[in-house]
């Protein structure tokens, strides 16, 4: 008898292992998968938009293009973009590998080589010499494959990480001051080469910068008001779902008379579907009433997704 529980805890530990690795693959290959779609976006936006319309990304891309343009122009060297995008990233990479994670380094280590080398692969195809068109898709395009790095999983290196360690390890925004930190490389561009393209760049930083808000939605935050008969049922609802606690309120409703419990809980956007769909299915009757949260303090279960 003792022999066949044995047999069977080992079987059970056995198809969990299986389950969990299928899983961890699944995750790295989604991460690989994005990252790679990512950074051949970003180069064919370098090569297509940011290069025809001589335009400053900002960040260690920025950078980049900054130091190429200025031994290009006033010493006649010209460097390959990949060298010198890897010296750059190296040492907020060596920040995140302490900070935020070793599997999440290693990821956008790949993604920025993946970058380099698709920027100094990629033919370079102008699709406009607009220079509005190419500062607001170009920022577009920008956005959207950052985006798409982190949605994956990974990023796309340079100051990312330092937005990402802000996001998971602290709880806070930070892309305004990285757009800050970038209009600081713009300013110099635009000592050295003329206030037009600096100025064009910094639309495309700004465009870049709303769309990364518009579609990386992991870290927004909402607030849920449920009006509900069965509270307990629906915190072990929420509680299993997100690990999130909830305050629970008395309520009477005013038109009924019925005393009720109303429940207050703060969630990530990400969550909220999810939190939603467990409270219907608890309590079809529920009212369900989800706000925007511009800002919070104190204690907030943040998942490790790194």
């Amino acid at each position: 008898m003792h022999s066949d529980h044995a047999k069977k805890s080992k079987d059970i530990s056995k198809t969990s292992g299986k389950a969990l690795s299928e899983f961890s693959f699944k995750r790295e290959l989604k991460i690989l998968a994005f990252g790679l779609v990512g950074s051949l976006i970003m180069a064919i936006n370098i090569k297509s938009f940011v290069h025809t319309g001589g335009l400053y990304p900002g960040g260690f891309n920025g950078v980049t293009l900054l130091i190429q343009t200025i031994c290009q122009r006033f010493f006649g060297i010209s460097l390959p973009f990949s060298p010198i995008s890897l010296i750059l990233n190296a040492i907020p990479a060596i920040f995140s590998f302490r900070f935020i994670g070793k599997r999440f380094t290693i990821n956008t280590a790949l993604i920025i080589v993946a970058t380099s080398i698709f920027t100094d692969i990629v033919p370079a195809i102008p699709i406009t010499q607009d220079i509005l068109l190419i500062s607001v898709f170009g920022g577009l395009i920008n956005g959207a494959a950052i985006s798409l790095c982190l949605i994956g999983g990974t990023s796309t290196g340079g100051t990312d990480f330092i937005a990402v360690y802000f996001l998971e390890k602290r709880n806070n925004d930070v892309w305004n001051y990285i757009l800050m930190g970038n209009a600081a490389v713009l300013i110099i561009a635009g000592l050295l080469f003329g206030w037009d393209k600096a100025l064009y760049s910094i639309i495309f930083q700004f465009t870049s910068t709303e769309t990364i808000r518009l579609l990386y939605q992991a870290h927004n935050k909402v607030t849920l008001f449920i009006v509900t008969d069965f509270p307990k049922e629906l915190y072990q609802a929420i509680l299993d779902a997100t690990h999130h606690s909830v305050t629970e309120i008395p309520a009477t409703g005013m038109y009924s008379h019925e005393d009720r419990a109303m429940l207050y809980c703060v969630v990530s956007s990400t969550e909220a579907k999810i939190v939603t769909e467990r409270v219907l299915a608890k309590d079809p009757k529920a009212f369900i009433n989800v706000v925007k949260t511009e800002m919070f303090m104190g204690r907030f279960h943040m998942p490790d997704r790194y």
